[in-house]
C-alpha cells in the first residue's frame, strides 16, 4: 500500500525559514532508513505558498490566483511518498519522523488501479500502466 505523508506548513515555513542543519542531519539520517528499508519513494519540501499559485475550475476559463495564501491547516509544507503493508505501518514509520512540538502530519493512502473498479476500463489500465513505466525511466 502506499501512501502520501503530508507535512502541514506552519508560520515559519510559510515565512521562508529554513530548517536548521541538525533537523537537516536527523531528516537524512531517517530518510536513509526508509529507503533502506525499501519504504521511501519519493520526498520533497515546498516553497511558501508566496511562490505558488492555486487554480479553480469553475466554468469555462480556470481561475487563477496567485500565492501567499493564509496559513491555515490545509496548507502543505512536504511531502513522503512510501510503500508500506498497512496503515499501522506508515504510522509507525512516522512517529519515527524527527520533527519538534508544534509539528503536524497527515497520512493519506493513495489509490490503487483496482480501487477504480470497473471504471477503469482495461485500456485506460493499459494507458496508466505504460504512463508509469515511463515515469519509472526518468
Amino acid at each position: 500500500m502506499r501512501f502520501m505523508v503530508i507535512v502541514k506548513a506552519s508560520k515559519d515555513t510559510e515565512a521562508g525559514v529554513m530548517p536548521p542543519t541538525e533537523l537537516l542531519t536527523a531528516m537524512g539520517k531517517f530518510n536513509e532508513e526508509m529507503v533502506k528499508a525499501g519504504v521511501m519513494q519519493a520526498g520533497e519540501g515546498l516553497h511558501p505558498t508566496s511562490k505558488g499559485a492555486r487554480i479553480k475550475y469553475s466554468g469555462n476559463e480556470p481561475a487563477v490566483t496567485h500565492g501567499p495564501f493564509a496559513v491555515t491547516n490545509d496548507l502543505i509544507a512536504g511531502f513522503w511518498l512510501i510503500d508500506v503493508p498497512s496503515k499501522d505501518e506508515a504510522i509507525a514509520w512516522m512517529k519515527r519522523a524527527p520533527f519538534d512540538g508544534g509539528s503536524e502530519i497527515e497520512i493519506r493512502q493513495v489509490f490503487a488501479p483496482d480501487d477504480f473498479g470497473e471504471a477503469l476500463t482495461p485500456e485506460l489500465r493499459e494507458q496508466e500502466e505504460r504512463l508509469r513505466e515511463q515515469v519509472a525511466k526518468k
